[in-house]
């Protein structure tokens, strides 16, 4: 069992920045594909991004690209995404999730959620 605790939502203006956190909690976190994913009001879940095991390999879906930064730290079992020059498009509840094996981008594929914390970018 592992547990996921996001941090660092807020309210930012467009153009401005803001760092997720997730901490992880339970078992080995370092076994774990890390993901972000975000769903604004009457949308689906969507994909954000994702990192590997050993924090070499990154994914992010296109419009985010070059904006959004995920990094772990598995010495403090923490998940971040860094998100820069934010749009009102960004605005969402974003989640982290933890995957043992499976399909980056497909949330069915992941074995455990945080509770979500919400993203609001003003124009």
């Amino acid at each position: 069992q592992v547990q996921l605790v996001e941090s660092g939502g807020g309210l930012v203006q467009a153009g401005g920045s803001l760092r997720l956190s997730c901490a992880a909690s339970g078992r080995t976190f370092s076994l774990y594909v890390m993901g972000w994913f975000r769903q604004a009001p009457g949308e689906e879940r969507e994909f954000v991004a994702a990192i590997d095991r050993n924090n070499e390999n990154t994914h992010y879906t296109d419009s985010v690209k070059g904006r959004f930064t995920i990094s772990r730290d598995n010495a403090k079992n923490t998940v971040y995404l860094q998100m820069n020059s934010l749009k009102p498009e960004d605005t969402a509840v974003y989640y982290c999730a933890a995957m043992s094996s499976g399909i980056y981008y497909y949330s069915g594929a992941y074995d455990y959620w945080g509770q979500g914390t919400q993203v609001t970018v003003s124009s």
